[in-house]
């Protein structure tokens, strides 16, 4: 039987709901905001390796 039928402790949930909330944190405010700044970070640097090779956006200049 579960914890809940059996009328015991509800340890095992509070222990599983610490779990998920540290989870969460390492998620919202660790990871994802490193994930973030890599993704717009390498967006960034294959722009300029483009403009690199073939030259700043805008109207061809006529010599």
């Amino acid at each position: 039987m579960s914890e809940l039928s059996s009328g015991g402790p509800a340890t095992p949930l509070r222990s599983e709901r610490r779990k998920e909330l540290l989870t969460f944190f390492v998620l919202a405010f660790g990871i994802w905001p490193l994930v973030a700044v890599g993704v717009v970070g390498g967006y960034g640097f294959i722009v300029w390796m483009l403009q690199l090779v073939f030259g700043p956006p805008g109207p061809p200049t006529g010599h």
